[in-house]
């Protein structure tokens, strides 16, 4: 399978983008960019995790255009490795 990167995050577990999601997130999310997703995934403000082991990662973009600020990043894990899901911004963690 290919992707468009493989980072360790802040909690040093691997999260890879594919390029089947990075499409989707390009044309479902297009003011987000790959890079902002890694900064999200290394650098968060906020990590919330689910029982069904997919974790919520949020970083604020001051300088986003919309009032919405805050990248939020989907990561599900399957078998101790993450993927992401979706990016997409919103204006409050939760």
């Amino acid at each position: 399978m290919d992707y468009i990167f493989e980072i360790i995050d802040k909690s040093g577990r691997r999260i890879k983008l594919t390029n089947k999601q990075w499409k989707h997130i390009r044309i479902d999310h297009p003011d987000v960019d790959d890079e902002e997703i890694k900064q999200t995934l290394q650098e968060p403000v906020k990590i919330f995790g689910e029982k069904k082991k997919k974790y919520f990662y949020y970083r604020y973009f001051k300088n986003h255009q919309s009032p919405a600020k805050f990248l939020r990043v989907i990561v599900k894990y399957l078998n101790e490795e993450g993927f992401v899901i979706t990016a997409y911004f919103v204006k409050n963690l939760n």
